[in-house]
This record gives C-alpha cells, sequence and structure tokens, in this order.
C-alpha cells in the first residue's frame, strides 16, 4: 500500500474498547522489524503496539484489514505506572519490604521505591556511572512526560 492507494478505516466501540481497522487491497502482511537507529522507517509497529491494548491483521476476500485496540476504561492507570507497580511488587518480594497504600488508595511501594532507586544507584556506580547524571536525566524524562500524573 502507498500513496494514493484505497483504503477504508472502520472505528467500533463496544463497552470500554475502541476498535479501529484499516482495510487495503493488498494482502502483504506487515512485519515488525528491527530498523537501523538512523532509519526513517520500520517503527510503526512498535509504536502501535506501546499505546493499544491489542493488535493485529487478517486477511479478507479483498485484501487484509490492520486493527488495533485502546481501552477506554475511565480509570485506567497509565502503562509506566503499571510497569512501575509491576517492578516494585517483584522488587518488594525479594527485598521483604511490605506493600503500602497513600492516600486516596493508590498501592505504592515507597520504602521499596527508594531501597530500589538506591540499589539502582549503587549498580550504576559499580559500572563506570555517575549517579548524578543519571538522577537528572531521569527527572527529566519525567518532566517531560506529564502523563503519569
Amino acid at each position: 500500500m502507498g500513496e494514493g492507494a484505497a483504503a477504508t478505516l472502520v472505528m467500533d466501540s463496544e463497552g470500554e474498547r475502541l476498535r479501529i481497522e484499516l482495510h487495503d487491497k493488498s494482502f502483504a502482511v506487515p512485519i515488525t522489524s528491527s530498523p537501523e537507529r538512523e532509519a526513517v522507517c520500520g517503527r510503526g509497529l512498535h509504536l502501535l503496539a506501546a499505546m493499544v491494548t491489542d493488535w493485529g491483521t487478517a486477511i479478507t476476500a479483498t485484501g487484509k484489514a490492520v486493527w488495533c485496540e485502546f481501552s477506554v476504561e475511565a480509570a485506567q492507570p497509565c502503562r509506566r505506572i503499571r510497569r512501575g507497580v509491576a517492578i516494585l511488587e517483584s522488587y518488594s518480594r525479594q527485598a521483604g519490604v511490605p506493600v503500602m497504600a497513600l492516600p486516596g488508595g493508590a498501592p505504592v511501594l515507597q520504602d521499596a521505591v527508594t531501597k530500589l532507586i538506591a540499589d539502582l544507584l549503587h549498580w550504576l556506580t559499580a559500572q563506570g556511572g555517575d549517579p548524578d547524571d543519571f538522577l537528572d536525566r531521569a527527572q527529566m524524562h519525567y518532566e517531560a512526560e506529564p502523563e503519569a500524573a
């Protein structure tokens, strides 16, 4: 499929999900690749997979459909928060740190967060890294990505 090729966009919302399908007349199924750092293409499916709940392709009678589904659940925490909770739960089991909750019911492993960051700084120093530079860069990333708030 290229510029000027006919395509049909289908959107369907049911419950707490939004499904988007793009139908075209090509039978060539897209594949994920590992693009070179300077490549100008090849990242689309990686970006799609990072943003959606699920995605895939289906061969149709006239070509193919590439589809993806988004969760539109009202109070679903962002992916960064879910990853953080999963990491901290695993770390807390290994470190023997109990799970705590912040006011409002948000599960946070406060002691584990501090100990994990300290462990990462020790590891970074052992690898020859600069903990202050690491913390500065982490703060810049945190401030540049407000969607996790």
